[in-house]
């Protein structure tokens, strides 16, 4: 996607140092452009867990990258031990997106056809590039299949504007590029199709408000930013044709993991006929699971994201400050899990399916 008119990705390696992995900032957005180095297993811990990188699908580029940097880190004594040691450290960061465990675990092996250290760390190189490259790849094919459901529905509202309700961020940030929930809105738009966004805010972090926002007003999307609990009032109102989010990990009968809140709102588009759309890679898909609610970790994070709030305050300064009552004790859970039979359809790279079982294997036969 562009900033400020210019081609970026969401991670990359820095082009006059291949022992540089450079990232957004995304706790600076969207009131500075920050990028970060990252030259160290350490460093990208770090970055996944203070959420400097978040969303499913950087998170596991992310993880790849950190293999590549942990083989380089590696001795030539003690390799594997260092690398497999270093593949623990990073699955540890995030618990609830799936996509961490699978790119850490897709660089091990990758990394383990080496016959050497040098041809080892070659490989990790290669497969991280290789991850980052797929992941766009995908979410560009997601935006592909998804565009066909927005024109659909432009063409049955005879060309009136369609309304899309967002929650969180599953743009290009939260992915290499294109992202998945917002690509079928940017390939849509860019298909000249008249649409406008309702972005929530996605407390406690605000990454709608921080995050969404900002992307699409450096597409030129047309969006309005609303309070979380808004979403519901607008579908009662005629107001939202399609809600569409992304996911941090889905199981094989279609159950969704996502941030926190994603169940309300698909509790408001059931009750309201208004079709609930999650968009993910296959990475994001976890097919060794059934029952969402029972057996996906949900991770808690800080209390101080949800006592605490930080933004611009008039004369320009990036502050943070207190909401709550300083005795105030706090619970910040990160994530909900949506039940199946509340998902309309999921779109992947592979297509569009049905939230069930046996919809999902039509697509990933191999899985079976």
């Amino acid at each position: 996607m562009k900033v400020n008119g210019k081609v970026t990705r969401a991670i990359w390696l820095k082009s006059d140092d291949n022992c540089v992995v450079q990232v957004i900032d995304q706790r600076q957005l969207p009131h500075a452009f920050v990028v970060l180095d990252l030259t160290s297993v350490d460093e990208v811990c770090g970055a996944l867990k203070d959420m400097t990188v978040r969303g499913a699908g950087l998170i596991g580029a992310t993880a790849g990258f950190g293999m590549y940097l942990a083989a380089l880190e590696a001795p030539d004594a003690g390799f594997d031990a260092y690398v497999d040691q270093a593949a623990l450290r990073l699955q540890a960061t995030r618990p609830t997106a799936v996509n961490l465990a699978w790119a850490v675990q897709r660089l091990r092996a990758a990394i383990a056809t080496g016959d050497s250290p040098a041809q080892m760390r070659q490989m990790a190189r290669q497969a991280a590039l290789a991850l980052a490259d797929e992941d766009a790849a995908h979410c560009r094919r997601i935006g592909e299949h998804g565009k066909a459901l927005i024109a659909d529905l432009a063409q049955r509202k005879q060309g009136q504007r369609i309304n899309i309700l967002t929650h969180c961020n599953a743009g290009w940030l939260a992915f290499v590029d294109h992202g998945s929930a917002t690509a079928p809105i940017y390939a849509a738009f860019d298909a000249g199709i008249d649409l406008h966004v309702w972005v929530d805010e996605t407390r406690p972090r605000n990454q709608g408000a921080s995050l969404t926002a900002w992307e699409l007003g450096q597409h030129g999307v047309p969006h309005t930013l609303v309070a979380d609990n808004t979403g519901g009032h607008l579908m009662q109102h005629g107001l939202v044709d399609l809600v569409i989010t992304g996911a941090d990990r889905v199981t094989r009968n279609g159950d969704v993991a996502n941030k926190i809140g994603t169940y309300l709102k698909a509790l408001a588009a059931h009750d309201n006929q208004v079709p609930m759309v999650v968009a993910l890679p296959s990475s994001t898909f976890d097919f060794t699971m059934c029952d969402g609610v029972a057996n996906i970790p949900i991770e808690e994070r800080d209390a101080d994201e949800v006592r605490l709030m930080t933004g611009k305050t008039r004369l320009g300064l990036i502050e943070t400050v207190q909401i709550c009552p300083d005795a105030t004790v706090a619970r910040n859970w990160g994530f909900d899990v949506t039940p199946a039979r509340l998902i309309s359809k999921l779109i992947c790279e592979r297509g569009i399916c049905d939230a069930n079982e046996a919809a999902i294997l039509s697509l990933f036969p191999e899985e079976g």
